[in-house]
């Protein structure tokens, strides 16, 4: 890469403290004069990944602060500011177009205002994390902001989907640690949600035998037969079905956690978070303890609106200049909604107002048969698939610039 990027390019490698832990965040921050967009997405920057699968994205635009008015942070601002530190990438200087000259680190994008963000960020950085910093990434970071909310009561113990597309080796105490950070949040009443029983939505190897890329897809569902084989996952599989998007043929790489209650959500988070230990974490030395292999980004929604100013970098729009700072501001309860959702008279109060997702997959996820077998990359399939093929075959996914 060193040799073949252009010009302009700058790459930097992210320290990797544990081994086997990777860089797997997907995101881009693109300046503009008008302000900075975020962007957090599920696609590596190769073209099978944009044109054959199913993927997510979420963005959204904040302006430049107001100089020489004080303002203060937001949790989005000190999750974003905490996160880019971690990567300790090397400073750089740019030139922007009638903005003049910045030196760009992560202090830099101290200099937008993210009041108005939509969205809490969740990620991973690696480390052994403990004191202040246990609940700061990982898993244990989803638990605390899902403790700070109150849910409707229709939520009290109700299931979760765990959807992504790589499984690591997992063991039941992990699993229920997980699930005990899915579970968090208060109902109505105070009390909290209870344990949520959790579904794995995972293709079958006749999912990836029929797709768009027939077992080729299976390349970007990388997970060995000793993690998806072992007894107690047996109860967790759930098909991927994807009919209301169209997109039974096109293979999951996006990865999502959500805790429904038939159409509607609790909360929804897009991540590049797979399901595994380096991704999320786990908890040591009697839970005073996190590790984290990996760095993973990822965004929660949840039901109550931000009073977004409707700003965009790249579109002029008029900018409500009274809103107040989303930490102090009351929220406004909504209903977070899969596509699938129809209004009923009873169901929302005229008040609400109805967020609909575009959660690929359908809810709630059906249970695998006895005759569906959950893809792993490292067997034999003998039956052909839509191109005619055999699996395994050579598969080339990253192109050749000379070629």
């Amino acid at each position: 890469m060193k040799r073949s990027k252009p010009a302009s390019w700058i790459l930097h490698k992210p320290p990797l403290p544990i081994s086997f832990g990777t860089h797997h965040s997907k995101a881009m921050l693109l300046v503009y004069p008008r302000g900075v967009r975020i962007i957090v997405h599920t696609a590596n920057l190769i073209h099978v990944d944009w044109n054959n699968k199913s993927q997510g994205l979420w963005m959204q635009d904040f302006p430049w602060k107001e100089p020489n008015k004080p303002s203060r942070g937001c949790a989005f601002e000190n999750d974003l500011i905490d996160y880019l530190g971690a990567l300790k990438w090397r400073e750089f200087s740019v030139s922007l177009p009638a903005l003049g000259s910045f030196t760009i680190n992560s202090s830099f994008f101290k200099k937008f205002d993210y009041s108005n963000a939509e969205v809490r960020l969740i990620a991973s950085v690696p480390g052994y994390h403990t004191g202040n910093n246990l609940k700061k990434w990982g898993h244990m970071k989803l638990r605390t902001a899902l403790q700070e909310c109150t849910f409707d009561r229709e939520f009290k113990r109700s299931p979760l989907v765990y959807q992504f597309s790589s499984l690591g080796s997992l063991d039941e105490k992990w699993m229920a640690e997980l699930a005990a950070s899915m579970s968090s949040g208060l109902s109505e009443d105070k009390t909290p949600l209870g344990p949520g029983e959790p579904l794995i939505v995972w293709p079958s190897v006749e999912d990836v035998r029929c797709s768009l890329e027939g077992y080729a897809a299976g390349n970007a569902v990388p997970s060995p037969l000793k993690n998806v084989e072992k007894a107690f996952l047996k109860k967790y599989w759930a098909k991927w079905k994807a009919s209301h998007t169209g997109r039974c043929r096109a293979m999951p790489h996006i990865k999502t956690y959500t805790r429904y209650n038939d159409q509607k959500l609790a909360w929804f988070l897009l991540t590049s978070a797979n399901l595994s230990k380096a991704a999320w974490g786990a908890l040591q030395k009697n839970n005073s303890q996190l590790m984290i292999r990996s760095y993973e980004l990822g965004v929660l929604i949840l039901p109550f609106k931000r009073r977004s100013s409707g700003f965009s970098c790249t579109t002029r729009k008029i900018v409500e200049n009274n809103c107040e700072s989303s930490e102090n501001s009351k929220a406004q309860k909504v209903e977070l909604v899969t596509l699938n959702w129809q209004r009923s008279s009873n169901t929302v109060s005229s008040s609400d107002e109805v967020i609909k997702l575009p959660v690929p997959y359908e809810l709630p996820p059906q249970p695998y048969t006895s005759e569906d077998v959950p893809w792993s990359w490292d067997r034999k399939y003998y039956k052909k698939d839509v191109y005619g093929q055999v699996w395994p075959r050579q598969v080339q996914l990253y192109s050749n610039q000379n070629l």
